[in-house]
């Protein structure tokens, strides 16, 4: 039995031009859950971005008058999102045993990534709404495609603390839901404390790091896209099939494609397995060869 990890980018649930709205998010979920349910026969753990999600609360947050960090936010999306995602899921499955687990993720305090935010989080605006917002709340934002959001330290994962239980529950016969948003971020203190940390982990980098973890066999990056392409945006040249090389070399942007090919990039060289990357709705011909980018040696 092959044993994959799918990632669900959080844009594949709540895409950059919709409205935040539950029902917008819902319907999504129902085409992920459709997703999960043709590649249930195999073991399987699911994973799931949070940036819109994480960066809406935030904004709630914010609007409210609380000072909430990034850590707890993160750990408030990954329950929500997981609990949808596990509800749509066992309505298709009712007869295989599914468990979300919140999950922590070490992270490095001194990572270089604290210095320069690029993790891009909550909703799309145009660039006077932007600097407006940062200059109010003190963000840092930068330009994603065609608009501008909010963006947020992305430390690499360097440890999942949970991954033995995953493991475990894996080994068991379950489907599990983990790692979402990458995670949430915790730094080990010198005393041995864990304590939170103010970003948002690249979903893609944990997701390496956990099918390294668990021993998988084929790493699906999903997205809103069914390819990478080749001098994007100007040229919509799709690339089939490439080596963690090759596809290092094609310099993909750091905020979309680029951590999804490095994750790929470093999966494929750590564990020897297959990833690739593609359209939510094409995961089933992604995990045959017929559509997607795969990246292998």
């Amino acid at each position: 039995m092959t044993r994959i990890v799918a990632a669900l980018g959080g844009n594949a649930l709540l895409r950059r031009h919709e409205r935040a709205d539950g029902a917008v998010q819902e319907a999504h979920l129902e085409t992920a859950a459709d997703v999960v349910a043709a590649l249930a026969h195999h073991d399987l753990v699911l994973t799931h971005g949070n940036g819109p999600q994480v960066g809406l609360l935030a904004l709630r947050a914010e609007g409210s008058g609380r000072t909430q960090g990034l850590d707890v936010l993160g750990a408030e999306a990954e329950g929500m999102i997981g609990y949808l995602l596990e509800r749509e899921i066992r309505s298709r499955l009712p007869s295989r045993p599914i468990v979300t687990l919140l999950t922590q993720v070490e992270v490095d305090p001194d990572d270089p990534a604290f210095a320069q935010p690029t993790k891009p989080i909550g909703p799309l605006y145009d660039e006077a709404a932007a600097e407006e917002l940062a200059r109010t709340h003190g963000w840092q934002v930068a330009r994603d495609g065609s608009g501008w959001r909010r963006v947020v330290p992305s430390p690499l994962p360097r440890r999942i603390l949970e991954l033995d239980a995953i493991d475990l529950l894996l080994g068991a016969g379950h489907l599990v839901v983990c790692g979402g948003g990458g995670g949430i971020p915790v730094a080990v203190e010198d005393d041995g404390d864990l304590v939170g940390v103010d970003a948002v982990v690249d979903k893609d980098r944990s997701a390496a790091l956990l099918a390294a973890g668990v021993r998988a066999d084929i790493l699906l990056l999903l997205t809103d896209v069914a390819a990478v392409y080749l001098d994007w945006p100007e040229c919509r040249t799709p690339l089939r099939q490439t080596s963690p090389a090759e596809i290092r070399r094609i310099g993909l942007a750091v905020g979309s494609m680029g951590p999804k090919a490095e994750a790929a990039a470093e999966f494929v060289e750590r564990a020897g397995g297959v990833a690739v990357i593609g359209a939510l709705e094409e995961a089933a011909a992604m995990l045959v060869g017929e559509a997607g980018t795969r990246i292998e040696r």
